[in-house]
């Protein structure tokens, strides 16, 4: 039996944007249902007992609930969240019965399936703990303390003499639960005005400061599946605006590619959004576009602003920064850069929806077609309807 373990402390150790979507699930598509899968991109292999120690901490998960003093935090903060919904998270518990482990050698396999307002939750504890116990199980031992904080420390100094705002978005692969909450304690220590805070809602509460996020792809995805790739936009901005009413106003934009989404985002959305998110592609070129966008529309882009997220380190920050200066509002959310930089080589993992099921319709399958040509992900045969339906050409 596999000695080593991991384990979630909190119901909110978990991205925001996953109960942000979770609040909008609630409200609009109560009945819908979705399945999820595990892509080792990185063709990592996993050691005996592997499944076994992974299915331990996720039947773990089921004992968590918010707890009273969670739950005023989230009131506090996030007045956008309802009552009602703050209740609804107080009586949730992980359902491990959601989750299916299975391991073939050194091939992982998991699946997730079940109601999308619950199992919406699953995706960024799960590649937690797989990342954690990865580390573990393999003995790969980190750097010491000291000097994972004087790494972060480095880093943080660097991005408030480069004079930029920067937010921690790297739990879904971070190095370990202890490690994360060394980062974030050293970034709002060191952090001056450049950290303004974190994906992560547990870390946030820890360290009084701004849990950071809105939607992902796929909030999008989804609606694809629902109303059809033309309307998958538009639609899932609307509704987005519907629920929020002008709150958490930064639009993702690459689920079907950066050009359809701006050839969607009109007038009326592109003044109600207070900026966009760069997840793909070439970020000066999508800076590009977006200033173009803006200008096009009336709009002054100093006035938006763009998330940067794509796989950031200082360099790169560095360069979108220096371009971007006096063209357009610019942040950055950096991940894995400050997560897992413990002298290990990070792993290279997601988990994506891949069917939907909305209503009482049908299981559809859901694709992705980012600005990174040809690394499309989900069914081939959608991948070409979309492509078609959407006027997208490699």
């Amino acid at each position: 039996m596999v000695s080593h373990d991991a384990s979630l402390n909190s119901m909110l150790d978990n991205d925001f944007y996953k109960f942000t979507m979770q609040h909008a699930v609630i409200k609009l598509f109560p009945k819908a249902k979705a399945r999820y899968e595990f892509i080792n991109r990185g063709q990592h292999s996993f050691p005996p007992g592997f499944a076994d120690a992974l299915r331990n901490a996720i039947n773990k998960l089921a004992s968590l609930q918010l707890t009273r003093e969670e739950k005023r935090y989230l009131k506090e903060t996030c007045s956008y969240l309802d009552p009602t919904y703050l209740d609804f998270l107080q009586g949730y518990r992980y359902d491990p019965e959601e989750v299916t482990i299975t391991q073939n050698g050194e091939h992982l396999q998991v699946n997730i399936e079940g109601y999308w307002y619950r199992t919406i939750l699953w995706e960024v504890p799960i590649m937690s703990l797989i990342s954690e116990l990865y580390y573990k199980l393999h003995h790969l031992e980190a750097e010491n303390d000291q000097n994972i904080i004087l790494t972060a420390q480095n880093k943080i100094e660097k991005y408030n003499r480069l004079g930029v705002t920067i937010a921690e978005f790297g739990t879904r692969r971070r190095h370990s639960y202890h490690t994360h909450r060394l980062i974030v304690q050293t970034l709002k220590q060191f952090g001056n005005s450049s950290f303004i805070g974190t994906s992560n809602v547990h870390m946030a509460m820890l360290n009084r400061t701004k849990p950071i996020g809105t939607h992902a792809h796929e909030w999008f995805m989804f609606h694809a599946a629902k109303y059809g790739f033309k309307m998958a936009n538009s639609l899932g901005l609307e509704h987005w605006a519907n629920v929020y009413r002008g709150d958490l106003g930064i639009a993702l934009s690459d689920t079907y590619t950066t050009d359809v989404f701006f050839s969607q985002f009109d007038k009326m959305f592109t003044k109600l959004f207070d900026g966009v998110r760069h997840d793909s592609g070439d970020p000066l070129i999508f800076a590009d576009k977006t200033i173009n966008h803006y200008k096009s529309k009336g709009i002054n882009p100093l006035s938006k602003t763009i998330i940067f997220s794509d796989g950031l380190d200082y360099e790169k920050v560095e360069r979108i920064a220096n371009y971007c200066k006096g063209k357009i509002g610019i942040s950055f959310g950096i991940g894995t850069n400050f997560t897992n930089d413990v002298g290990l080589t990070p792993m290279n993992i997601v988990i994506k929806m891949t069917e939907a099921h909305p209503d009482e319709a049908y299981w559809i399958p859901v694709i992705k077609l980012s600005d990174v040509k040809g690394k499309y992900t989900g069914d081939y045969q959608m991948i070409a309807l979309g492509k078609t339906i959407l006027g997208i050409i490699d």
